[in-house]
């Protein structure tokens, strides 16, 4: 059960990241421009990690 929870809850984030990074993408657009890069790719990079390493571990 404590593993279901676990899985879900990474889904869970992993596509509230995926949200926020669509949200975010014109503020990105524009920083990007100026000469700033936001890092949401290393949130969603290290949540997507997680998430599949805790897939492979289901039996």
């Amino acid at each position: 059960m404590k593993s279901r929870v676990y899985h879900a809850s990474l889904f869970a984030l992993y596509q509230l990241c995926i949200v926020i990074g669509i949200a975010v993408m014109p503020l990105a657009i524009a920083a990007r421009q100026a000469g700033v890069t936001l890092p949401v790719h290393r949130l969603l990079e290290s949540v997507e990690d997680a998430y599949e390493a805790s897939q492979s571990q289901t039996p």
